[in-house]
């Protein structure tokens, strides 16, 4: 695999073009499944123990059921933490079974989170459908959230073992650390200028904590020590990192097709991701007036940035993509992809737990969604 070496996080040098990883589909294919298999059945156990009708919100939120209550398809994510968790625990010698509870865990938690974000972005579209606060309202998705947090200890904490108190820890942990990258993010849309490293710290709160207590957790239920889940959080930080990268990048430019979101989604909100703090730091032209340009949009209402057309979003994003920004969060994926990869080299494990760990490496960072 031809990765970059490059680790900095400065704008003016971009360094080399790193190529894509390859992807091992039938691999990925396989672990996605297998996660969604084993841990789907024990998540609806814990959903079915809410009180209604936050049992059925909960449902219409997994896609499980549709606004009225039938049976639904829907797409309920892509299980890539799942399928972390339940390899963690092959990793300490266990068998994938052990990580089911880690995996459920992990997964009420995301989710938790989703409600919440949702809410507090105005998103409308999750998943190619309504988000729940559209359809059951604010409320609704307030108390789903809570409730979902609450049960990801609970399905833990009744293990009643000394692993399981060890694995609790660390997904609270996490999840504070999520809540901090949460507060971070609405802070960072009301000032003009956040830095590359503040960005990166907000995202590495945000996403890279919780998917490196996806890919510890198991470990922990499985027995494994301190070290060996330190490192595996380090290689789940820094894929988080550029799990995030990759989704910054399709904030802006994603095929709502392919993504279940508005076009233009975080130019809509005035989220200050990796692709717009990039821009800015570049310098140039294209920089220097998408900082103007920015600097207005800062002084307008909720409502007025409604009522941009998609020429008036498509300006920015041109603006962004010019300066450089698309160009070098893409790169940024791929360098933190290279240091998840590189942690691996300091456990002992299986080649072929190795080789499904370096899989859904390279499937976070080439995607569509």
């Amino acid at each position: 695999m031809s990765t970059g070496a490059r680790t900095s996080t400065s704008i003016g040098n971009r360094g080399e073009t790193v190529a894509s990883p390859a992807i091992d589909t039938a691999s990925v294919t396989a672990l996605l499944e297998r996660g969604r298999t084993l841990a789907t059945p024990v998540l609806r156990a814990a959903v079915a123990r809410l009180a209604p009708p936050m049992d059925t919100v909960a449902a219409y939120h997994f896609g499980w059921i549709d606004a009225a209550g039938n049976p639904s398809a829907g797409d309920s994510g892509k299980a890539v933490r799942p399928a972390l968790a339940l390899l963690s625990a092959e990793v300490a010698g266990a068998a994938p079974e052990i990580g089911v509870p880690g995996a459920v865990a992990v997964e009420l938690v995301h989710n938790f989170s989703l409600l919440h974000d949702d809410l507090m972005d105005g998103d409308e579209q999750r998943r190619h459908r309504d988000t729940v606060w559209k359809v059951h309202g604010p409320a609704q998705a307030i108390l789903v959230g809570d409730a979902l947090f609450a049960l990801a200890n609970e399905i833990l904490l009744e293990l009643g073992t000394v692993e399981a108190g060890r694995a609790t820890r660390r997904l609270t942990l996490a999840t504070r650390k999520l809540i901090d990258g949460q507060a971070q993010d609405i802070s960072y849309e009301h000032r003009e200028r956040v830095t590359v490293e503040e960005c990166l710290e907000m995202e590495g709160n945000k996403t890279g904590a919780l998917l490196a207590c996806a890919v510890s957790i198991g470990a922990v239920l499985g027995g494994a020590d301190d070290r060996t889940a330190d490192i595996l959080e380090k290689y789940g930080y820094h894929l988080g990192l550029a799990f995030q990268a990759v989704d910054d990048v399709l904030g802006i430019w994603g095929d709502p097709e392919a993504t279940g979101k508005q076009t233009w989604s975080d130019l809509r909100q005035r989220k200050k991701s990796l692709p717009v703090v990039a821009a800015l730091a570049a310098g140039g032209p294209a920089s220097e007036r998408l900082a103007q340009i920015l600097a207005a949009d800062a002084k307008k209402s909720e409502t007025e940035i409604a009522d941009f057309t998609e020429e008036e979003f498509a300006s920015r994003a041109a603006l962004i993509e010019e300066a450089g920004g698309r160009e070098w969060t893409s790169q940024e994926a791929r360098r933190q992809h290279a240091t998840a990869i590189a942690a691996l080299d300091e456990i002992d494990m299986p080649e072929r737990i190795r080789a499904q760990l370096i899989a859904l490496a390279d499937f976070v960072v080439v995607r569509e969604r």
